[in-house]
C-alpha cells in the first residue's frame, strides 16, 4: 500500500568498521515501509571501468563516487516520496553531502547520524568483515588517519547525531538513533533538518 508522507532520508557516516551498512540495515527493518542503499554497493555497479579506492585515490575513482552519492540521492528521492523511510550509508563528509546528495534531496527530510565507536573497536570490526573483495588490512592506517579529521569535519557541521557505538549492540544503537532523532529527541525532528533550512 502507498504511503501518502514522504518519509525521512537518513544518512549514516562513520569510519570504515563503524557498523553503518549492519545499523543502516536494521534501523530500516524499523520502519514499515525501509529502504537500505549502501553507496559501495551503487557504485560498485560499474562493470568496467571501476576505480578502486583501494590502494590508490585517483581522479577517476572521485569522479565515480561523486556519480554514485547523485544517482543514490535521486533513488533515496523516489522511495522517500513514495513513503519509503531511506538509509543511505558511507563514508560521508560534510562537503560530500553538500556537493552530491543534499542537490538531489531539495525538500526532503534528512536525518544525519554519524557512528563514532572507538578507533580500536573500528579496526577490529574491520578485521573481522568479511563482506569486503581485499584484505581489510589494507584499511588500518585509513581508518586511524581518518578518525581525527572526520571528527574535526562533523563537529564544524551542525545538525549530526553523533553516537559513540563501542559499547552499544546494533540494536541498542538503532534504538539510541530512534530516540535521539524523535520528536523533543536528542536529534530533534527529524522533519526540521530539512534541506535549505
Amino acid at each position: 500500500m502507498a504511503q501518502s508522507q514522504t518519509s525521512p532520508v537518513v544518512i549514516i557516516t562513520g569510519v570504515p568498521g563503524a557498523g553503518k551498512s549492519t545499523v543502516a540495515r536494521a534501523l530500516m527493518l524499523r520502519y514499515p515501509f525501509g529502504v537500505h542503499i549502501p553507496v559501495d554497493d551503487v557504485r560498485e555497479r560499474v562493470v568496467s571501468g571501476l576505480a578502486s579506492p583501494v590502494p590508490i585515490w585517483t581522479a577517476e575513482t572521485g569522479r565515480q563516487f561523486a556519480l554514485a552519492y547523485r544517482a543514490a540521492g535521486k533513488m533515496a528521492r523516489v522511495y522517500a516520496e513514495a513513503g519509503f523511510a531511506v538509509a543511505l550509508d558511507h563514508v560521508f563528509t560534510p562537503v560530500d553531502i553538500a556537493a552530491n546528495l543534499l542537490p538531489e534531496l531539495q525538500g526532503v527530510p534528512i536525518v544525519r547520524i554519524y557512528l563514532a565507536p572507538k578507533v580500536m573497536v573500528a579496526l577490529d570490526r574491520s578485521a573481522r568483515r568479511s563482506s569486503k573483495d581485499f584484505d581489510p588490512a589494507v584499511l588500518i592506517d585509513t581508518i586511524r588517519g581518518m578518525d581525527g579529521w572526520l571528527v574535526e569535519q562533523i563537529d564544524a557541521d551542525p545538525g549530526w547525531l553523533r553516537i559513540d557505538s563501542s559499547a552499544l549492540s546494533v540494536e541498542q544503537t538503532v534504538d539510541m538513533i530512534l530516540q535521539g532523532i524523535s520528536p523533543g529527541g536528542a536529534g530533534g525532528d527529524p522533519l526540521q533538518n530539512h534541506v535549505g533550512k
